[in-house]
């Protein structure tokens, strides 16, 4: 046995199918791809099958699709708040309210107060996030940091609070009750 003997094994290698050479290469006519329809053409594609649930490109809409749990967060920065007081728009105290107000914002946002700037007063500041190094920026200028919980839109449907109590008082996990029967 040399060199010159050795031949792949029988059946491991096979003639490449040359489709649409005529009757006569055992693929005539259709050229393997069976009778007529969307799959015997060139260019066809296979759809996306999710078995027999709506598909997801059926499922959402074509345009204008907002998630339903989706927060809206407006950002402050401590320069803008500066300029608000400077201003005299604001005095030493910011609420919620006043956020809402100065940055035309609707009920159900979120405010975020960053730190790019510098403070000169004592400010208490009630959001509902702030920035490590805005926090570091109020506190060193002696103002005080509040966080609010809650939008005010859903301060507003808490019941026997004012509003203002309502945005500090942290939300309650919902508990999953166990069903009970009522068959016996």
């Amino acid at each position: 046995m040399d060199l010159s003997s050795l031949r792949p094994a029988k059946g491991a290698v096979k003639n490449k199918k040359r489709v649409g050479r005529g009757q006569g290469s055992g693929n005539g006519t259709t050229a393997g791809k069976g009778n007529k329809g969307q799959q015997s053409r060139s260019g066809y594609k296979r759809p996306i099958i999710e078995g027999g649930q709506v598909p997801v490109y059926r499922r959402l809409p074509k345009f204008g699709f907002t998630p339903v749990d989706k927060k809206t967060v407006n950002a402050v920065n401590i320069s803008q708040i500066e300029q608000w007081i400077q201003e005299g728009v604001l005095q030493n105290e910011v609420s919620v309210l006043d956020l809402k107000a100065l940055l035309h914002a609707s009920n159900s946002d979120y405010f975020k107060v960053l730190g790019n700037g510098d403070l000169t007063s004592a400010i208490t500041i009630t959001a509902h996030a702030f920035s490590k190094s805005a926090e570091e920026k109020i506190v060193a200028a002696g103002g005080k940091v509040i966080k609010a919980y809650r939008t005010l839109e859903e301060a507003t449907k808490v019941r026997d609070l004012p509003y203002e109590e309502a945005l500090l008082q942290p939300k309650e996990k919902l508990v999953k009750r166990p069903k009970t029967s009522t068959k016996p």
